[in-house]
């Protein structure tokens, strides 16, 4: 299993072996649920258990479709990453951030996608752990400051990442190590296109190229062999619109998290606050991000469920924002046995999503807009198109790539507008301790 040049090695034994470490490290995310569920509020407790807000959570993130595909059909070890990273949310809450900064440190070296809300646990911490008190205006006291919580953060840093990366840098395997971590030569969209800006972007450029060469406006001896299309993991050219740089989609992801991390410190609204700025860097990373895997949407729907059961605008933004993230992983699942599989857990999840938090905010107005309520409706007929309609039309030769591009587009409308709505209650939210009025 071990030996890298034995390319087609299967074993029933390594099978076994896959599925029950999985199914073991998950006992790490049952935890973490646990101990986040102690951090929800229990004013909305209804006298039903059904109707706890504790118990809609737990269903919300023990049953989450999204992760039961890629770690139990697209095999992974999510279920245990993010019950690292829900683990030290909750102990944010708790105000133990010594040992909420240690698991983040220790999550981050286990895999880099991490570094998406690094910036909202950096700037969380540094304005509430080592800035020990605030002006009565809300703003930090910078006399405040104190050193040896500083200290004591950048020694947990430091520890973690000298034990974590100190075998590669006596062995002088640094620059393999990083070479594989930031892989810029695999191009802009994965292979199966996250549904986020870039997948607009691409999709505007290739509708662009297909009536360029329509209208004979485009040479297509010119046009560029590396496809978007292909499915391919590479390097490519946009036929129409400017090619994208890793440069580039850096400069717009730091644009884009900047705000929300500016709320973060000088509009402090405590541990909420900062898990609604590491779901925003969670997003406009994901957004805008180079070379982003779809299965990274899970990094902002599994920390928005803790959101969705505080207040009615925040599960709205959830029902969005899942709805679309689940149904873009459907391309994971290609094969004609999974296809039944798919919908039915994803109908059942989603059907008690909505029903829980509508039931659990009954007293208030609706949870979605008929513009919203259009939108999700709109994924069964995509999906009766994609599965059943298309296979069987002429497009399938010369416009295989359809499917997909209509999937990534869609959801990342859905995405996009979750986000935007997102980072509308981030800016618009008065401080902790302060009414809107004032």
């Amino acid at each position: 299993m071990l030996n890298v040049h034995n390319l087609n090695y299967n074993s029933s034994k390594t099978i076994l072996f896959q599925r029950f470490s999985v199914i073991f490290t998950d006992a790490l995310f049952v935890y973490a649920v646990h101990e986040c569920c102690k951090c929800i509020d229990g004013k909305k407790a209804s006298k039903e258990l059904t109707e706890k807000p504790k118990f809609i959570l737990s269903v919300l993130l023990l049953w989450n479709f999204g992760l039961l595909i890629v770690d139990h059909i697209h095999f992974q070890y999510n279920g245990f990453l993010f019950g690292l990273m829900l683990l030290s949310i909750a102990r944010l809450f708790q105000k133990r951030h010594v040992e909420g900064a240690f698991l983040f440190a220790v999550l981050l070296h286990l895999k880099h996608i991490y570094l998406y809300v690094a910036p909202a646990y950096g700037v969380y911490l540094l304005r509430s752990h080592c800035f020990t008190a605030n002006k009565p205006d809300g703003s930090v006291r910078w006399n405040s400051f104190s050193y040896a919580r500083f200290i004591s953060l950048g020694l947990i840093v430091f520890l973690v990442s000298a034990l974590s990366l100190g075998p590669f840098l006596a062995l002088n395997q640094l620059p393999q190590v990083f070479s594989r971590l930031f892989p810029f030569k695999r191009g802009l969209c994965h292979a199966y296109w996250a549904p986020n800006f870039w997948a607009l972007y691409s999709a505007l450029d290739k509708v662009l190229s297909v009536i360029g060469l329509k209208l004979k406006l485009l040479d297509p001896n010119k046009i560029p062999k590396a496809s978007m299309t292909s499915g391919l993991v590479q390097q490519f050219q946009h036929t129409v619109l400017p090619s994208v740089t890793p440069l580039a989609t850096l400069l717009c992801t730091l644009i884009a998290i900047a705000p929300s991390i500016f709320c973060l410190w000088f509009k402090p609204q405590g541990p909420r606050g900062f898990l609604r700025c590491l779901i925003l860097c969670a997003l406009s990373s994901f957004m805008f991000g180079w070379h982003v895997h779809e299965k990274a949407i899970l990094l902002a729907v599994l920390p928005m469920s803790l959101l969705s059961v505080g207040k009615a605008r925040d599960a709205s933004i959830f029902l969005i924002l899942t709805t679309a993230g689940h149904y873009s992983l459907f391309p994971l699942l290609f094969t004609a046995p999974e296809l039944p599989i798919k919908i039915l857990l994803m109908l059942l999840f989603t059907t008690y999503s909505i029903s829980s938090l509508k039931t659990l905010f009954r007293k208030e107005k609706p949870l979605f807009n008929w513009m919203e309520t259009f939108y999700l409706l709109g994924l069964g007929p995509l999906e009766v198109f994609c599965e059943f309609v298309f296979p069987f039309t002429s497009w399938k030769l010369k416009y295989s790539f359809l499917p997909l591009l209509l999937t990534s587009a869609y959801c990342a409308v859905g995405i996009a507008y979750a986000w935007f709505k997102l980072y509308l209650s981030a800016l618009t939210d008065p401080p902790a301790g302060k009414t809107r009025k004032q």
